[in-house]
């Protein structure tokens, strides 16, 4: 499927997010009105289960605990407010952390349980895979070129850490992470932010055809994930060229996802 006109947004972060921008939620709302879109689903990233320490340098990968309840009662204000111009959708993005499936459930399960206690519910979801267990330590796989390489010699050459990588999102599909896992998957080629710096043809890796084989038979969505073009170093949409011909291969629902970090990329 390509998107020839968007009308929805299903990966929208805000100013929540640590590594984010500052710009008001509301700015991001705005903003799917003027460029046409019928839905948006805000996807903060969930905070961490208790106790994990965040493989990123800056530690700043996830939503603080602390503003968990404050996310929700925007959300809902800016729903009520802009209820006859777009749906809103009250969501988050999930990061899959190898070796943590029993965590990562429980840490979801609880987080539901206090959004039950306000009378909300998760709306939309992704489940994404940011870090990969390299040389028995998590990284991150989308930090920056200095350590994508340091990874690449970690991992004994940059064909097996896509394998790694690839695997590791292999794993989160097939993670058994409760009834409120999400049927989205994020950005699946995340692992090619740094392509044009760090050059590689991986449309013959075997994986590829078990993850999207697994993900059609658990009837996955993908998130059609644009902001690869506007990273320096990678130029693509993280659902392109063998991604692409296997999501239609496989009949895989793509979904628009944004991935905005400002409201200036909403819908685009």
């Amino acid at each position: 499927m390509i998107f020839n006109k968007v009308i929805r947004d299903g990966h929208i972060h805000s100013s929540f997010c640590p590594h984010g921008t500052d710009d008001d939620m509301e700015s991001y709302v705005l903003e799917a009105i003027r460029v046409g879109l019928e839905e948006m689903s805000f996807t903060e990233h969930l905070p961490y289960p208790e106790g994990f320490i965040d493989p990123s340098p800056d530690d700043d990968s996830v939503m603080l605990e602390k503003d968990l309840v404050s996310y929700v009662k925007r959300v809902r204000y800016l729903k009520d407010k802009y209820k006859d111009d777009i749906k809103i959708n009250l969501g988050f993005e999930i990061d899959y952390i190898p070796g943590m499936e029993d965590e990562v459930r429980d840490n979801l399960e609880k987080y539901v349980a206090v959004l039950e206690g306000l009378g909300e519910e998760i709306e939309d979801s992704i489940l994404s895979v940011h870090a990969v267990c390299v040389g028995d330590k998590l990284h991150h796989i989308d930090y920056d070129t200095e350590v994508f390489s340091e990874l690449i010699d970690t991992a004994g050459g940059i064909e097996e850490l896509y394998e790694i990588y690839y695997r590791t999102v292999l794993e989160a599909v097939k993670s058994d992470l409760g009834g409120n896992k999400p049927k989205r998957i994020g950005h699946i080629n995340l692992v090619r932010k740094f392509c044009k710096a760090f050059p590689f043809d991986y449309s013959d890796m075997k994986v590829l055809v078990e993850l999207f084989s697994e993900m059609s038979k658990r009837g996955y969505e993908l998130d059609y994930n644009v902001s690869g073009k506007r990273k320096e170093f990678c130029g693509e949409v993280y659902v392109d060229g063998k991604m692409l011909e296997l999501a239609k291969e496989y009949e895989i629902p793509l979904v628009f996802g944004s991935d905005s970090h400002t409201s200036k990329t909403v819908g685009k």
